[in-house]
């Protein structure tokens, strides 16, 4: 396989479902749709934690959270373990980013030759608030997700016009003065990630009576699971929107994010293909993770519902193949032995232990729908570790402490029905358990991350003292204060 330059795109928070190339009725997203029409689009990507800096660390790893131990977003990469981008820096290969990267800081040893403004855990600390988990906090006044909603411009909407411009300067720059070893360049993006404010042009485009109030709503009865109802008390969004309207205007603005980012996206292709490189690189657009939208109640992202944990996943270029859709399960765990064999770097011994595969081979194969991916989540509203199997047409979670849920995927894509206690489904449900196991024991890797974040905390003072650090939800813009 021959190697090329790399160009990586990712947004925040983006549930693949909100494209056009994944059929969604009204989202417009005719940059990312011909990515899609020009590469491989993964049907079934899964994130390995729903939340950004978890996961950030993982796709960084190729590891899973419990292996890497960056529990929460407070505990950020920080380059002790080997990355990807050490991998090609090994070979040779020139690194850099753009945008955000959420990892500890940008003094970090992660892997980059440069970082062009990059965004990272406040002052290396991040959302310290997160660790408190053992017994879960409450707060006296919940932090307010949507305090900022609807058309305008965010400080997150400036900083990702400000990426895609350093972006397109960097490919112009970078095709004036060519070499012979092929690039890598990351290129990190906050859009749709909240506050839900967009510019006025996109949000015209969605019109509220277009738009449906979303599923399976508590206030018409329906239950959350234990586990779930747990975290939602805590960091639960729902009850502080004044009314259905501004529920509506919520889901408009995500959608004016999707196209937002959709456009920003587009400017960066065109300089790569104004810069003469189209043609010796590669493509990759992803997320970090989904976003619940208003499902079950539930907005943001922490929970192990398809909403949460699918991210959006295509790849252009050199031998790939055009128009086509894989099926078979991924995780974005698969990009780091993706990246280091688009770059045509050599991987290192250590890196035959990790569980990912080549997109490039997978995308080639025959798909494989029985193919296990993973994601897991031990952050902040969780009153216990929660680990989320994919096989087939079923789809598992396994709560520490709480029973389990299980989902046909193929008869019940939306997982409304929990079939766990259908004596029909014993089986299925018992041989997920064991799956399970034989990757890990749940209640040690429970035990070990709630260890480490209560030292975390005790590091920052205690539970009082760590309860003020980070309760803002979003990371701040460098510079500026988080909105």
């Amino acid at each position: 396989m021959r190697p090329q330059n790399l160009l990586i795109l990712m947004s925040d928070e983006h549930d693949p479902r909100f494209m056009g190339c994944a059929g969604h009725p009204l989202v417009k997203t005719p940059n990312i749709d011909r990515l899609a029409e020009q590469g491989t689009r993964f049907s079934t990507a899964y994130t390995p934690c729903p939340i950004c800096v978890p996961a950030r660390g993982s796709i960084a790893t190729g590891r899973p959270v419990h292996e890497t131990g960056y529990w929460d977003n407070a505990i950020g990469y920080d380059g002790r373990l080997p990355s990807w981008g050490h991998r090609l820096q090994h070979a040779g290969r020139r690194v850099e980013s753009i945008g955000k990267l959420h990892f500890k800081s940008a003094e970090a040893p992660t892997g980059y030759d440069r970082q062009h403004e990059p965004m990272h855990l406040k002052q290396g600390i991040g959302s310290v608030w997160g660790a408190v988990r053992d017994p879960l906090p409450e707060f006296d006044k919940p932090w307010r997700m949507f305090k900022q909603l609807g058309a305008g411009v965010s400080n997150y909407n400036l900083y990702d016009r400000r990426s895609a411009t350093t972006a397109c300067e960097w490919l112009k720059a970078r095709a004036s003065s060519p070499d012979d070893k092929p690039w890598v360049l990351y290129v990190g993006f906050v859009a749709p990630h909240y506050p839900l404010v967009v510019p006025d042009a996109f949000m015209d485009l969605y019109r509220l009576e277009q738009l449906s109030l979303p599923k399976l709503q508590p206030r018409d009865g329906y239950q959350h699971h234990p586990w779930v109802a747990a975290l939602d008390a805590l960091v639960g969004q729902d009850r502080l929107f004044q009314d259905d309207t501004e529920r509506l205007r919520a889901i408009a603005a995500y959608l004016g994010l999707c196209t937002f980012i959709d456009a920003e996206i587009g400017l960066v292709l065109s300089a790569l293909n104004d810069s003469g490189m189209a043609d010796n690189t590669r493509v990759v657009y992803t997320s970090d993770h989904g976003d619940n939208l208003g499902a079950r109640g539930l907005w943001g992202k922490s929970v192990l519902y398809d909403e949460s944990t699918r991210v959006p996943l295509i790849m252009t270029g050199a031998d790939i193949e055009p128009g086509k859709v894989c099926d078979t399960p991924v995780n974005l765990t698969d990009l780091f032995p993706t990246i280091v064999q688009a770059a045509g770097a050599t991987p290192a011994e250590q890196d035959k232990e990790l569980a990912g595969r080549s997109l490039l081979e997978l995308a080639a194969e025959p798909d494989d729908v029985e193919r296990t991916v993973f994601s897991e989540y031990h952050s902040m509203g969780a009153t216990s570790a929660a680990f989320m199997l994919r096989r087939g047409r079923y789809k598992y979670h396994h709560y520490v402490g709480f029973e389990p849920e299980l989902f046909d995927l193929e008869l019940d894509p939306e997982e409304t029905t929990d079939l766990a206690g259908d004596p029909g489904h014993r089986n299925t449900l018992e041989g997920f358990a064991a799956l399970l196991r034989a990757r890990l024991d749940p209640a040690a890797v429970d035990r070990k991350a709630k260890d480490d974040q209560a030292a975390l905390v005790e590091r920052f003072g205690g539970r009082e003292q760590a309860m003020q650090l980070g309760r803002a939800g979003s990371t701040p813009v460098p510079g500026t204060a988080p909105e």
